[in-house]
């Protein structure tokens, strides 16, 4: 039976990749994890692995995270404090996922840098994190230039896959206008995310919604008996123009 359900996050552990196309909402997707997974009472570790964008990184956010109690690693001078900024990567990631893949109370989420350039970094771990279990989600966002058509989202990931030497194990749908995001947008961005999930033969994992859209979105998906996932994420990423 169709039905919309809200996507259960005490439900993930061991090491979690989050990857994707440049600017579709994966820093925005895995800052969200961490803090809702964080709540839970799990142990959660962020690896910032994007060496290649020095802009919108889950490292800006490292002070307010640690204070939470969630862990996070960074490239080394990366950072909003930093006046050099030469970010390559430190000696704690391969610990990290060692660590997450051998304790069920742990979860390491490693939020990549675009493209198969920032893929390349997540393939110097590939081993580590192939001889355990993983999830490596694929974002897709329907509203980012480059991958508007199915085909142009598949033909990213497959480079993703290649640089990284790992295989996606599901898509998640982040398409999203920023602060104009409404439930038609989301409606309207499904039957995409859909059709990159059969072509890619893979599961749509979730759906992100912004909270506030999210009741609407979920009556309005409902009405339409959209079988589907729903994961909130709020809010989304600022950029320092919009500041």
């Amino acid at each position: 039976m169709a039905q919309v359900r809200d996507f259960d996050v005490s439900q993930l552990s061991g090491v979690l990749i989050v990857c994707g196309h440049y600017g579709v909402g994966k820093t925005a997707l895995s800052l969200s994890l961490v803090k809702d997974v964080s709540r839970t009472g799990k142990h959660v570790t962020l690896v910032d692995l994007d060496v290649v964008n020095p802009y919108f990184r889950s490292s800006d956010q490292a002070q307010s995270l640690r204070a939470a109690g969630i862990s996070v690693i960074t490239p080394v001078y990366a950072g909003p404090d930093c006046n050099i900024d030469m970010p390559a990567l430190t000696g704690a990631v391969a610990p990290a996922i060692e660590r997450a893949s051998s304790d069920a109370g742990e979860l390491c989420i490693i939020d990549v840098g675009g493209d198969d350039a920032g893929a390349a970094a997540l393939g110097r771990f590939s081993r580590t994190i192939a001889s355990a279990p993983y999830v490596m989600w694929y974002v897709v966002n329907r509203y980012r230039a480059l991958t508007r058509d199915p085909h142009e989202a598949c033909e990213v990931l497959y480079e993703i896959e290649r640089a990284s030497r790992l295989r996606a194990t599901a898509i998640v749908a982040n398409s999203h206008l920023m602060g104009d995001t409404d439930e038609d947008a989301i409606s309207q961005s499904l039957p995409f995310a859909r059709e990159v999930a059969c072509s890619a033969g893979l599961p749509l994992a979730a759906v992100c919604v912004p909270a506030s859209c999210a009741d609407a979105a979920r009556e309005r998906l409902s009405q339409e008996g959209a079988d589907v996932v729903l994961y909130q994420i709020d809010p989304y990423r600022q950029t320092p123009w919009s500041n």
